[in-house]
């Protein structure tokens, strides 16, 4: 472990002996330290060593403390450490260490292991169980992963438990109960689920309980009742049922009490106004109704009190009034439902009453008291420019208006020409003099710096509203740089801010952190969004959800920022490019390609039929080219010599496979790049509109889970798609495929193929300029690198958009992966991917086909014997046999449940792609939605018979095999009525690179 540059060095200080019975290690007697303990030492710079010299009469020292807190120490943590056999406290927080924890740290006879705020990562090892002395490990701020190792509970010296903001999977082990002497028990940020457990119970000493931002789900167990001791109970955004609110009353010195987001309903409690020692109380963001309870009029020692979004009712309180004549309390009543007793005004320091009344159209009322704060002039604005946390500033001809106003808790504040408003709530726990705006204290070397030198914090809730705005489509566009963290490799630069982001009302950004988007601290990035506002008025919530770091580089250093916000009209000029126009720019531009292909197309095929002789010309020259050059250009073209060259003349032994384009090549390129040739075969099902449609779409694709297009070649009536070499060919092949051609995907590979392909299919839809819906997802389509990892491969049916406004005539697909909506009506939405992929996770958990490979007549098909096993609680029996017991059955249960959810009936109860993307993660709970109860096992054997006579009465289901096959050779598929209610079907054993022609592809 070394320090700044990296120097290794041991420095003990001749800070004096400090007394026989312990002190700082002097130089002038280290010769009485173990010469173990002294080699343990090295590689640290220390400042801090207390040694205990009264072994052996004074003859002998021994390291019993260990305190590097805030030395910039970089490196990994070293197993030599453990030959400190008498040491007691050890702390190394608020460093730069990374690499895990050495499992051999299970031997340390330690007290106190305080590693918080660094970079460690890997997972807890068990072996810390061993500890048979511990009572304080604190980990809080790094890159932990995994579950908690039941060992954990073993310890039961332990008093504090500290691992909030890390990565942390699974729920809590039942250990835990054992945990008898737990004081201060802290997960907060974690993807930890399940739900909180009613051991709790015998931790009768606890007297601070964190779990905010979690994955759980509630109620909070009713045996909190017994936790007498509590003090401090922060608990928030749990999933799961609604919940009445826990029993507190027996907690008589409750100093805190935070129950945010927790779905918690029925009246607030009398009982808490009792409490003479609470001092925070946050139940905002939940369904109570009522009325405030009058004694909290009375509590001594109230400092924030925050019931903002609740139901409640009634009049508004009036010693909230007189309480803020004296800046006693900061409060927040916003968003609720009061009916009277309003007050004269809604802008006031501390007491935030936005939007606290039921009525939008009292016009005896304040417009800001009022729901959606309602426009009482006409509606005059097409734009908004907001320098958040800054002042006034021109850029690029739009003045962004001055926020530089230093209220943040508890406030409400209206701009000075009622153009805008910001709403702010909260405190920074730990920090009571917290800023509420963030300053740059560096150079910024960004386009526009002065956007970014400032910007505007809140510890829970920043709201911005647009007022008096004209009923529009809109972008929305949000400027951040992350300007309180460093990029110096001290502790400063671990800082962690994750935040949410609604606009109207809809989640926008789930889990966002500025840093990671922008590759690094003090670097800007924008996010574009468009809207509709009916209502003349604009809301962009910002939302803490309790994840992230709170304490770093100081106490308070959390929540959501934001450095600039505009809004303009689309198809209006302020001096921006509207996404509107963003989009219609690029799908112009790719159409404007795609038209010149045709025309070259055309004007080849035609000089060829009227031309004598070879009449052959490439259409551009080839040239010489390398690998970095192809990776930089999206759309290359070759000539059919480098191209046959490279594949030896299409050599049959460079065949790789055989899809519904045609078959595919291995080639090699004069620079030794390895290439896939996609070849256009004269009897393919696919023709020039998905050859140039691949081209046009793929071309402006970047992403590490979508196969990369290097270029194509036109020559008579040769066309060609030249893609990056995927050494192990298709999901396809590696599970359906021959046996020779069979990969043994062990269980993580499986799931991060199901994380991958999630990944690129949220790209498509949500992030990438282009909103694309693939259409033709299935194992064939999912090639796989030499890491296995997963690319999205065949554009060729890819849309631009969503069209469910009318019935197809054309439906493209794959039987077996349709979705039931596009199949039966045509109507193509993102929601059809979604589903497709939900076939496609089935059949890589269990590694079986959607249908071939099904034995037992009882089932029609994969999905319906997962349906069936999910009703039984044997959806385990799903996983591949081959897998043995050699996978992870949390995960597998998540991936399987996830895989049900998308292919719910109904594309409306399907998640979107980075929802599931969040659920594989364990960063979200598995959405619960009803059981699909409107088509029912009948129907669905119906509409599938249906389809599968394709209107043949003769059809002699008797004798049917295989649950009715999809590939018979003679069914015309042409010949097939649109209005015909088909409804997902199968999937073949694809062997081949790209579709097999065995597979059945539906075009009408």
């Amino acid at each position: 472990m070394a320090r700044g540059g990296g120097v290794r060095l041991l420095v003990l200080l001749l800070l004096g002996l400090g007394g026989s019975n312990g002190g700082r290690c002097s130089g002038a007697r280290t010769t009485r330290l173990p010469e173990q303990e002294v080699e343990a030492l090295k590689g640290f710079i220390i400042s801090n060593v207390t040694c205990d010299c009264s072994f052996k009469n004074n003859t002998e020292c021994h390291i019993i403390r260990l305190e590097l807190m805030r030395q910039n120490l970089s490196g990994v943590l070293p197993d030599e450490v453990v030959n400190l056999t008498y040491l007691r406290y050890l702390d190394l927080s608020r460093n730069f260490i990374q690499g895990p924890i050495p499992a051999s740290w299970g031997d340390l006879p330690v007290y106190n292991l305080s590693l918080q705020g660094n970079r460690i990562s890997g997972t807890l090892p068990k072996e810390l169980g061993r500890m048979p002395m511990l009572k304080s490990i604190q980990l809080e701020g790094n890159q932990i992963e995994g579950p908690i190792p039941p060992e954990l509970g073993n310890i039961s010296t332990l008093q504090r438990f500290f691992i909030s903001a890390n990565i942390i999977t699974g729920e809590l082990p039942s250990t835990f109960s054992r945990l008898t002497n737990m004081t201060d028990f802290r997960i907060d940020g974690n993807s930890i689920s399940g739900k909180i457990p009613s051991f709790i119970k015998n931790w009768q000493s606890v007297n601070r309980i964190d779990m905010q931002g979690t994955s759980m789900s509630g109620p909070i167990p009713p045996e909190i009742s017994l936790l007498k001791n509590l003090t401090e109970l922060r608990v928030t955004d749990l999933s799961g049922p609604n919940m009445k609110f826990p029993p507190l009353q027996n907690a008589l010195h409750l100093t805190e009490v935070v129950l945010r987001n927790c779905s918690i309903y029925g009246e607030i409690p009398y009982y808490l106004g009792q409490m003479l020692y609470l001092k925070v109380l946050d139940i905002s963001f939940n369904k109570l109704t009522g009325q405030v309870p009058v004694n909290f009029g009375g509590m001594v020692a109230l400092q924030y009190l925050y019931l903002t979004e609740n139901i409640l009712t009634g009049d508004f309180p009036s010693w909230m009034l007189k309480n803020k004549a004296s800046n006693k309390v900061n409060m927040d009543i916003s968003y609720n439902n009061f009916t009277g007793n309003p007050p004269s005004e809604c802008q006031q320091v501390n007491l935030n009453m936005v939007s606290s009344f039921s009525s939008s159209n009292d016009n005896s009322l304040q417009p800001c008291l009022r729901k959606r704060l309602p426009c009482t002039t006409r509606p005059r604005y097409s734009s908004l420019f907001i320098n958040c946390g800054g002042k006034s500033v021109s850029v690029n001809g739009n003045t962004y208006e001055d926020d530089s106003s230093q209220i943040g808790t508890s406030t409400f504040i209206l701009s000075d020409d009622k153009k805008w408003a910001y709403s702010s709530t909260g405190d920074f726990v730990g920090n009571e003099n917290g800023d509420y705006i963030a300053r740059n204290t560096s150079k910024l070397t960004l386009a526009y710096p002065e956007l970014y030198t400032e910007a505007r914090l809140s510890p829970l809730s920043l709201k911005y509203y647009g007022l008096c705005m004209e009923n529009a489509e809109y972008m929305v566009k949000l400027h951040f740089a992350e300007i309180v963290f460093t990029d110096d490799h001290t502790y400063s630069s671990n800082g962690k801010r994750v935040f949410d982001v609604f606009i109207q009302g809809s989640k926008v950004l789930e889990d966002f952190n500025i840093e990671d988007e922008a590759g690094g601290p003090h670097r800007e990035i924008t996010r574009i969004f468009t809207t509709n506002i009916t209502d003349n008025t604009l809301e962009i919530h910002f939302y803490w959800g309790g994840k992230g770091t709170t304490a770093i580089p100081y106490r308070g250093v959390y929540g959501p920022l934001i450095s600039a916000i505009s809004v303009t009209q689309t198809g209006r000029n302020h001096h921006e490019l509207p996404t509107g126009v963003v989009i219609a720019i690029v799908i112009g531009a790719a159409s404007f390609a795609i038209t010149l292909l045709l025309i070259a197309f055309y004007f080849k095929v035609f000089s060829r039929k009227n031309t004598k002789g070879n009449g052959r010309h490439s259409f551009y020259q080839g040239r010489k080219t390398n690998t970095s050059e192809l990776q930089t250009r999206a759309q290359y073209f070759f000539s059919l010599k480098e191209i046959e060259s490279a594949t030896e003349h299409f050599d049959p032994a460079n065949k790789i496979g055989e899809g519904g384009f045609g078959p595919v090549y291995k080639g090699t390129l004069p620079d030794g790049t390895i290439v896939a040739v996609k070849k256009l075969s004269s009897k393919s099902s696919q023709g020039n509109r998905e050859f140039l449609n691949e081209i046009g779409i793929i071309s402006a694709l970047r992403h590490p889970n979508l196969v990369r297009l290097f270029g194509c070649c036109i020559d008579g009536d040769q066309l060609l798609l030249i893609y990056e070499f995927l050494e192990n060919n298709s999901v396809g092949r590696a599970l359906f495929g021959r046996t020779e051609h069979q990969l043994k995907l062990d269980w993580t590979t499986r799931y991060n193929i199901c994380l991958g392909t999630a990944k690129g299919l949220a790209y498509l839809h949500e992030e990438s300029t282009l909103k694309i819906v693939h259409r033709d997802i299935k194992p064939s389509n999912i090639l796989l690198d030499e890491k296995l990892q997963p690319k999205i491969s065949d554009f060729g049916l890819a849309k631009l958009n969503d069209d469910c406004g009318r019935v197809s005539t054309r439906i493209a697909g794959t039987v077996g992966y349709m979705a039931p909506e596009y199949a039966t009506r045509g109507c193509l939405t993102r929601k059809a991917d979604v589903y497709s992929y939900g076939v496609v996770a089935l059949e890589i958990v269990s590694g079986m086909s959607n249908i071939n490979s099904m034995s037992n007549e009882e089932y029609l098909h994969l999905l319906d014997w997962a349906e069936r096993l999910k009703q039984q609680g044997k959806l385990l029996e799903l996983v591949d046999q081959r897998l043995g017991s050699d996978y992870l059955q949390e995960q597998a249960l998540r991936l399987l449940n996830i895989a049900l959810l998308c292919t719910k009936t109904s594309p409306t109860q399907r998640p979107r792609m980075s929802s599931v993307v969040k659920m594989l993660c364990g960063q979200i709970p598995i959405e619960v939605v009803p059981d699909d109860d409107n088509l029912s096992e009948d129907l669905r054997l119906d509409i599938a018979r249906s389809q599968c006579s394709m209107n043949d009465s003769k059809t002699d289901w008797s004798q049917m095999p295989s649950q009715c096959s999809m590939n018979d050779s003679k069914t015309d598929w042409s010949q097939m009525p649109s209005s015909n209610p088909s409804i997902l079907l199968h999937t073949s054993k694809d062997s081949g690179y790209l579709p097999s022609s065995s597979s059945s592809s539906l075009k009408l």
